[in-house]
């Protein structure tokens, strides 16, 4: 089945400039990723909903996600991007949180395995293809770049 949406990547940085990752669980289905990006880190991230504005997307899938609090004017678009595969085709919003407050705590639902917070310049290097575009649109200073080469920022 084709399937075709609208996502959010959320870039939470901490005081040491760290990005917030979030490991995908290794089984697919508790991965619960269209485009089955199971055993992948990603930023926080999901759907938009049907009649939900990709901020109030970034808001809900942060807290959903990672308990982090966004208010929707703390929201900077930093990323527009293709993401299509064999399995999805989405039209990626990346935003970046200017502020957040609360406590993290990782989602219980078995969708994620893990976390980190990684310094820009060492990512891991099963990023997901979506943060990858979002995270290089954010540290190059671009809105969006049909750069096929998206790991560059790999190590």
């Amino acid at each position: 089945m084709e399937k075709l949406g609208i996502g959010v990547g959320i870039i939470l940085l901490n005081e040491n400039q760290e990005v917030l990752l979030l490991l995908r669980n290794d089984d697919a289905l508790l991965a619960d990723s269209d485009m089955r990006l199971e055993g992948t880190y990603t930023l926080p991230s999901g759907k938009v909903k049907y009649g939900e504005t990709f901020e109030e997307a970034a808001v809900r899938k942060t807290k959903d996600e990672s308990n982090i609090d966004i208010d929707i004017k703390d929201l900077q678009v930093v990323s527009l991007s293709n993401d299509i595969n064999e399995y999805a085709h989405y039209a990626t919003i990346g935003l970046i949180a200017t502020k957040y407050t609360g406590e993290f705590k990782l989602k219980n639902s078995g969708e994620f395995s893990g976390y980190g917070w990684f310094k820009l310049d060492e990512l891991p290097s099963n990023l997901c293809v979506p943060s990858i575009k979002i995270i290089n649109n954010y540290f190059n200073n671009v809105i969006y770049s049909d750069d096929i080469n998206v790991r560059k920022l790999i190590k």
